[in-house]
């Protein structure tokens, strides 16, 4: 019984010893997993937010910027999708930043989201209803914009 309580206590006591994470972890510059943008996660009261800052193609085929074409609503449809929030209302749990959404300017469709931070590594899982129902892409952390 003695090992028992002194098992427990060793767990109990190392769980507890390990520090949460740091909330801000996930702020600054992130390039997506298809290297086709840069996102910059940044903080707005306790919400954590992430616009897009750069793109890899960054002009449509008329030689313009490219526009949020797809979105639902129509009068967002002529914003350029540089500037455009791709991740909102994010707030942190202890162990990952969720409560948001992740929204896709190549389909105008937006899902909920949870964002877990691993090393220099963001797992961002975009889903539909239930988590399982979702798809995970990694982003990781860039240096700056070009």
């Amino acid at each position: 019984m003695k090992l028992v309580v002194s098992l427990f206590a060793l767990l109990f006591s190392s769980y507890t010893a390990v520090p949460p994470a740091n909330a801000d972890a996930i702020l600054g510059m992130w390039m997506t997993d298809s290297n086709k943008a840069k996102i910059e996660i940044y903080k707005q009261g306790n919400q954590y937010n992430g616009k897009i800052v750069w793109l890899k193609e960054p002009l449509n085929e008329q030689g313009q910027p490219k526009t949020d074409k797809e979105n639902n609503e129509k009068s967002l449809r002529s914003r350029p999708v540089v500037g455009v929030n791709l991740i909102e209302g994010f707030e942190f749990n202890g162990e990952k930043w969720d409560g948001g959404e992740i929204y896709d300017p190549e389909n105008g469709k937006t899902y909920s989201c949870v964002v877990k931070l691993k090393g220099n590594k963001l797992e961002v899982r975009g889903y539909v209803g239930m988590t399982m129902f979702g798809r995970t892409v990694v982003w990781e952390r860039a240096k700056s914009i070009e």
